[in-house]
């Protein structure tokens, strides 16, 4: 009999096994690829550091920071490269976003005025929208519909559209501002207008940027983490199904073998979650099958630097639907990040799919090396042939909250506080990005461990009442 099986080796999975081990528990974790980190996978050749998935933790978030001390990492962090200037594709330019922004909304006059992303219209309804006090909406909202009411059409189009919904690689129509954007809404809530709001309580700012990773990628995060756990991750395994009306439960795996256990968390995608579970309790499967996910690759080139004429001075850039390009963001790695190319030498990323374009996944490395720099090489001006190309795909990775998420999801924990000793986590419920991912895995890891004392001691209890 197990204490506890954690479902999944990414990093909600990780995080969640080391607060178990961390609170005195023994887990046991499966995974079913040959290796941990989920979309965390990062690439060390012939001296180029390359992210596959996430290439960065948002820093104002203490979760991530805090396992990271934790594990004693934090001095190997690292900030963004200055300037940190992120620009948006209009019309076949990249135009800079204004400065002084938060999530690409204006929280200063100057730089908002000056910036030519916008037309003057769109900035004179702006400033109206922005200071007046529009109905609020009578449930959760989209994204756009949110933007919309405030600001006007043409955020939508150049903000909302490619950058907020961008994060997500969703459809700004669909995604919820409640379930992505908690802050905008709470912002709305406490005063007459957002632009006051923004205006009135601008976001703290770190001179060394909002964004972290380390030297060698962040992967060294997942790989810090499974030195810690030791031999507690069974690799290349995968849950069939879970039985049982309640703990003790039967995990079965693929291979055949049957695992009783105390405790299970599921740390894996809520689509793969929903057949796992369906024995145990088919309200919860039904519920996690109605969570969408959308797939997207990753196309990362290298080229020398005089073969690309663009300055490349910032992070990179976003591209808006209407600018009908395939291309749907590109980063600028070498220019983001010290030493992640062997000097003389630039790294690129491209992120193509998204709800824009799910089944783009689908074509070939070739095809998805040619669609990135159909795009690329015109606005940055690049020849010749790369020196290095590589392609990730990411199938179904990539949870959509739209709206009417946040409903589901508080169905779910409804149904979970009835299921004792089942628990789910990981980017499908309660946050998509990592520190999101660690704060909601340890949460869960410390309800199950809190579980299993209490189930300890009322199994103590009935025994020695048997005695």
């Amino acid at each position: 009999m197990r204490e506890v099986v954690v479902v999944g080796a990414g990093i909600a999975g990780l995080a969640a096994a080391y607060e178990l081990q961390r609170r005195g528990l023994r887990p046991l974790v499966i995974e079913r690829q040959p290796r941990a980190g989920g979309v965390i996978t990062t690439d060390r050749v012939d001296g180029y550091v390359i992210d596959g998935g996430p290439d960065s933790l948002l820093s104002q978030k203490l979760a991530a920071t805090d396992l990271i001390r934790d594990l004693g990492l934090e001095s190997r962090l690292v900030p963004t490269v200055p300037p940190r200037t992120a620009f948006v594709l209009k019309r076949g330019r990249l135009v800079a976003i204004p400065e002084a922004s938060f999530l690409g909304l204006p929280t200063r006059w100057r730089p908002f005025v000056t910036s030519p992303l916008f037309s003057w219209a769109a900035k004179a309804r702006m400033a109206v929208k922005g200071w007046s006090t529009p109905p609020r909406a009578a449930a959760d909202e989209s994204i756009a519909a949110f933007i919309r009411r405030h600001f006007g059409e043409e955020p939508v189009r150049y903000l909302a559209e490619p950058l907020l919904a961008g994060i997500h690689a969703g459809d700004v129509d669909q995604l919820s501002v409640h379930a992505l954007f908690p802050r905008l809404v709470e912002l709305e809530r406490t005063h007459k207008s957002l632009l006051r709001a923004l205006w009135a309580t601008p976001p703290a700012r770190s001179p060394q940027g909002a964004f972290v990773s380390f030297p060698t990628g962040v992967a060294e995060l997942t790989e810090a983490l499974v030195r810690r756990l030791g031999a507690v991750i069974q690799y290349s395994s995968s849950v069939s199904r879970i039985e049982g009306m309640s703990s003790p439960y039967t995990v079965t795996l693929a291979s055949g073998a049957v695992i009783h256990t105390r405790a299970v968390i599921l740390a894996i995608p809520a689509w793969a979650a929903a057949p796992a579970v369906r024995p145990v309790e088919p309200s919860i499967a039904r519920w996690c099958g109605d969570i969408p996910y959308v797939s997207s690759a990753t196309v990362v080139l290298a080229f020398d630097r005089d073969q690309v004429k663009h300055p490349l001075n910032g992070t990179g850039f976003v591209v808006p639907r209407s600018e009908r390009r395939s291309l749907l963001a590109a980063t600028w790695i070498t220019s983001k990040w010290p030493d992640r190319a062997p000097s003389g030498q630039v790294l690129l990323r491209g992120f193509l799919g998204g709800a824009r374009d799910t089944d783009i996944v689908k074509s070939s490395d070739f095809e998805l090396a040619a669609i990135a720099r159909r795009d690329l090489d015109p606005l940055l001006s690049i020849t010749g042939e790369p020196r290095l190309t590589r392609v990730y795909r990411w199938v179904s990775a990539t949870p959509q909250y739209n709206v009417g998420h946040l409903d589901r999801v508080r169905q779910i924990d409804e149904r979970l506080a009835q299921t004792p000793g089942l628990y789910l986590t990981g980017s499908g419920y309660r946050g998509t990005g990592i520190p999101d991912c660690i704060a909601d895995a340890r949460a869960t890891a410390a309800a199950a461990a809190t579980y299993l004392a209490g189930a300890g001691a009322n199994a103590d209890a009935n025994a020695a009442a048997g005695a």
